[in-house]
């Protein structure tokens, strides 16, 4: 597919360019993404095979350079010097938004450093992804990979259990299963979603409550994004009668048993039905 698309944008040399790609289906990628890819000399990648599919897909021409993790910091002095040659460098990850759970952050930190201009393309993100379908508070929080080590794990499990907003995960679908005992212990009472596959042919999505939550029998396939959903707050429940239930009760106590008006005013003021019995009592012996 040949996308040909008129810039209305200005494009500047001597930034980095952070271009967003898909998260899975590679027809969702913006005008723009592909113009700047298009326009630039090289584009940094973390793997230059994942990356070539979607080069090949709309025939970018550009040169790849791998730039993951390992290799990194020792790239930023040479690609800083590219672009103060005045080279068009593009920045982007295997799927979603550059240095956000991916290799990014240090060449950032460098070009801040070195005064150049680095200049976003917004696009595909898995966290607001899953987090648009899961029905949970809009207010959350981005937690990325969970450490290797338990005690890490622990630790920020405990800490994030205690912030009543969403909690967006993202995990290895070898690791699932050691992780599930740590969120049944830290999120009792929440609800889970896990996203597979996303925006792919075999994308599927996982609902449950946590209490509920089992083992898979099996690995899941695929990359996963889980989202947590905020705190079940407990609605505090009013230990006494006002005025109003008072003048109710005393109307209904001849005319309906005291378990009919108990199971009343507790469904409509959730009460404590001993509270309302008691007072029920208290009426009928003083009459």
């Amino acid at each position: 597919m040949i996308v040909n698309s008129k810039s209305d944008y200005k494009v500047t040399k001597k930034s980095l360019y952070l271009v967003s790609t898909p998260i899975g289906n590679l027809n969702d990628i913006s005008f723009r993404a592909i113009d700047i890819l298009k326009k630039s000399d090289y584009i940094l990648c973390e793997d230059t095979r994942v990356s070539q599919n979607l080069l090949n897909k709309y025939q970018i021409q550009s040169k790849l350079i791998s730039n993951h993790k390992f290799n990194e910091k020792k790239n930023s002095s040479k690609i800083i010097e590219f672009i103060k040659q005045g080279l068009f460098v593009s920045l982007i990850s295997d799927a979603g938004t550059p240095s956000i759970s991916d290799p990014g952050a240090i060449l950032i930190k460098e070009c801040i450093k070195n005064n150049i201009e680095i200049i976003p393309l917004p696009g595909a993100s898995a966290v607001t992804t899953a987090l648009s379908i899961s029905g949970f508070s809009e207010k959350f929080f981005f937690y990325g990979f969970f450490p290797e080590k338990n005690k890490d794990l622990l630790n920020d499990l405990e800490s994030l259990s205690r912030l009543n907003s969403s909690l967006v995960f993202f995990i290895s679908p070898k690791k699932l299963n050691k992780i599930i005992p740590f969120i049944k212990k830290n999120f009792k009472r929440r609800k889970i979603l896990i996203c597979r596959e996303m925006t792919k042919f075999y994308e599927e999505f996982y609902r449950s409550e946590i209490d509920e939550l089992e083992l898979f029998k099996s690995n899941l396939k695929g990359e996963l994004t889980i989202v947590i959903s905020e705190k079940k707050e407990d609605k505090k429940i009013s230990q006494t009668l006002n005025e109003s239930d008072k003048r109710i009760i005393n109307k209904m106590i001849n005319k309906l048993s005291v378990k009919e008006i108990s199971s009343i005013i507790n469904e409509n003021n959730k009460i404590p039905k001993k509270v309302i019995y008691d007072y029920c009592l208290t009426i009928k012996n003083e009459k």
